[in-house]
């Protein structure tokens, strides 16, 4: 748990650090504890503050997370950005793209809670708000992706992108089950396939993805 160096923030420059603290201790239980195990009181716990205080600043935990959930998808642009440079064959770019979601484990586990109940726990403007980061995060990645495979529509690349991050949601929960479910996994070798390791899986599930984004490109595309 912080300790702020002020009781009440009143100055412009204090409410924005307490905001970022806020931000910053959900951020640091959903890596330690898993999104869906983090309350607001816990939040305030960790940020050294009374769980009021965290209501001053965000109506719910949800509208706490869906602003991670928004810093996270263009945090993974700029990754997606950075990595994407020079001629690449297409399991490159599939190990690329998982590797830089494996580089991001909270954003892969907010990506399966955002649209189940982050953005129902919000309001209208918050949403909107969430959507618009998002697709402009989902725009740079789409020229990244089409400049390295220049085959690539904007739409193949779009659904890529969606199809890569719905798996990356499903996989990163499988990949680090809760307690009981990693110990059914090591007992019954029937089900340990379920606990595969999350960047192999997802690059493979990936390449498929892009595999068929090539075969259904336009011939002048190919």
């Amino acid at each position: 748990m912080t300790t702020p160096p002020f009781q009440r923030a009143r100055r412009p420059e204090h409410k924005e650090q307490r905001r970022q603290d806020i931000l910053g201790a959900a951020a640091t239980l959903g890596r330690r504890d898993g999104v869906r195990l983090v309350t607001l009181t816990g939040i305030a716990a960790e940020a050294g503050v009374h769980k009021s205080a965290v209501l001053r600043y965000f109506a719910s935990r949800e509208a706490v997370f869906l602003l991670l959930t928004a810093d996270g998808w263009q945090d993974w642009a700029t990754t997606v950005e950075e990595a994407l440079h020079g001629p690449v064959d297409l399991q490159e770019v599939a190990a690329l793209l998982a590797a830089t979601l494996a580089e991001h484990p909270l954003f892969c586990d907010l990506l399966a809670h955002a649209q189940l109940n982050l953005e129902r726990g919000v309001g209208k403007e918050q949403v909107r708000d969430f959507k618009v980061t998002t697709l402009d995060a989902v725009d740079r990645i789409a020229r990244a992706l089409t400049t390295t495979l220049p085959w690539m529509s904007r739409g193949q690349a779009v659904d890529v992108i969606g199809g890569a991050t719905a798996m990356a949601a499903q996989q990163w929960q499988t990949s680090n089950p809760p307690e009981t479910l990693a110990c059914l996994y090591a007992e019954d070798p029937l089900l340990a396939h379920a606990a595969s390791e999350f960047a192999p899986r997802l690059t493979r599930l990936v390449t498929l993805l892009l595999a068929g984004a090539s075969a259904t490109a336009a011939p002048n595309e190919a």
